[in-house]
């Protein structure tokens, strides 16, 4: 039978993975105290929270909650940074945390429901953020508007133009 203060830690793993969009695991191996409380401060703005759990007890919350296995990744000391609603801002804390302190290594995570390597991290930390998006695509919904907005109020004017010169053609009756 498992001891009590490991039965309340996995409950609370499973409530943290509980509607999680996307969970990075990193090894924080040599970082100082004062460093990890700056990694804590990126990764809190970035809407998430950063959770350091014994990697056995990890892979019991995740096998229970039926997720995919990160064991090839789940060695060594490991901190768990469980993203809010925006996993690229986790993901961009991380990447940016990483470089300025080269003793943080990113070892991947889940996305999704599904594992993802390091190499995916950082492509998710690549793309831009979710503002950015939403500004990106407000810029093109305005365009599109834009161009319909000047193409119809060119159509009047276009006619009259178009009626003026048929009048100009034929001699007046």
């Amino acid at each position: 039978m498992p001891n009590v203060k490991n039965q309340e830690t996995l409950v609370k793993i499973k409530e943290d993975l509980d509607g999680v969009s996307a969970m990075w695991v990193v090894d924080y191996c040599g970082l100082t105290v004062k460093d990890i409380q700056a990694l804590r401060t990126a990764i809190r703005e970035s809407g998430a929270s950063l959770k350091v759990y014994k990697n056995t007890l990890m892979h019991i919350a995740l096998e229970e909650l039926e997720m995919a296995s990160m064991d090839e990744i789940l060695e060594g000391p490991s901190a768990f940074v469980f993203a809010g609603a925006d996993p690229v801002a986790s993901a961009k804390a991380l990447k940016e945390f990483a470089k300025t302190n080269d003793k943080l290594e990113v070892k991947g995570g889940l996305m999704d429901g599904a594992f993802v390597n390091a190499e995916q991290v950082q492509a998710v930390a690549d793309l831009p953020s979710r503002e950015q998006l939403f500004g990106q695509l407000a810029g093109l919904i305005n365009g599109f508007a834009r161009r319909i907005a000047v193409s119809i109020n060119d159509m009047p004017s276009s006619i009259a133009r178009a009626v003026n010169q048929v009048a100009e053609q034929k001699p007046a009756a």
